[in-house]
């Protein structure tokens, strides 16, 4: 993309307040294998994310510094912060999600579910409750690509809750192709889940749901939230207006809190992920196939 076209599609008159309208589409970073599981340390001024084939975690300073973080990472995806500032990560070569003490060991999380391995977890994040969810798919374990190759023992693919107490783990969701992407509302209030079944079967509609919580975490109602019309639903993140922000294969989707798409920043890779990092945490920070490219916009993250 040069540095003269738009990288925006408009598509709702409300995306123009959500974007810099001079800014552009800026990579970072290329030359990974397939690029996931963005995460911003503010305090630190630095990007984690997963290159899951080459089995690493890596680090990225906005000024295009990159450093490995981790090797092996047990191929890692998905990642967050939890409320005490540490990484928690899904590891699909342990079929595990763990956390990152602040003396660098590593606790898991959950591995199993009712005396059976998990698919391989995918997706995660903490409500402020310290409760995290996490998707559990089949992708690390269909190939040696990004896992190993093993059968299920789950009969479904679920979206789990552990417990911040017990540290009990709960099918919340069952009935996904294949859970991928997790998001809050601003309030807690609605969790959105992203259907990526579509990568394996192109009879899965390419839709993001939207679930209803009570302060326990009950699921009170489900939705179909949006429709991705350009590839499949991936990671996700809202913003503190509650604007969720999707990957797509031509960019990111921008959807308003009911559902209209507002409009799209289109990126020259299939999009995998985002989060809202830098300075001022007004800038998207996107993992797309081999790169990691970054623009501002005029939004902060929900969290």
């Amino acid at each position: 993309m040069n540095s003269f076209s738009s990288p925006y599609q408009i598509d709702d008159p409300r995306f123009r307040n959500l974007i810099q309208k001079n800014a552009r589409l800026r990579q970072l970073a290329t030359g990974f294998e397939w690029t996931e599981g963005p995460v911003w340390f503010a305090d630190h001024q630095h990007l984690f994310f997963s290159d899951i084939p080459a089995n690493r975690m890596m680090r990225l300073t906005l000024d295009g510094q990159v450093s490995t973080y981790r090797q092996p990472s047990d191929y890692s995806n998905g990642n967050t912060r939890d409320r005490q500032g540490r990484l928690v990560s899904c590891q699909h070569g342990t079929r595990s999600v763990t956390r990152t003490e602040l003396d660098g060991t590593r606790t898991v999380i959950a591995d199993s579910y009712q005396g059976k391995r998990l698919n391989s977890p995918n997706d995660v994040i903490v409500q402020s409750t310290g409760a995290i969810w996490f998707s559990d798919p089949t992708y690390g374990i269909l190939s040696d690509y990004e896992g190993y190759t093993a059968e299920p023992e789950q009969a479904a693919r679920n979206v789990f809750r552990v417990d911040p107490t017990t540290g009990e783990v709960e099918a919340m969701i069952t009935d996904f192709t294949q859970p991928n992407g997790l998001a809050f509302s601003a309030d807690e209030s609605v969790l959105y889940v992203a259907e990526s079944g579509s990568s394996h079967d192109a009879g899965v509609p390419s839709v993001i749901r939207s679930f209803k919580l009570d302060d326990t975490g009950r699921i009170l109602s489900d939705d179909v939230f949006a429709t991705i019309d350009r590839g499949l639903p991936d990671g996700m993140r809202v913003d503190i207006a509650g604007n969720l922000w999707s990957s797509a294969s031509d960019g990111i989707h921008c959807f308003h809190p009911d559902g209209t798409r507002l409009g799209k920043i289109l990126v020259p890779e299939v999009v995998s992920n985002l989060c809202f990092g830098g300075m001022r945490g007004n800038r998207l920070l996107i993992t797309a196939t081999t790169s990691v490219y970054e623009i501002a916009v005029n939004a902060r993250s929900a969290i």
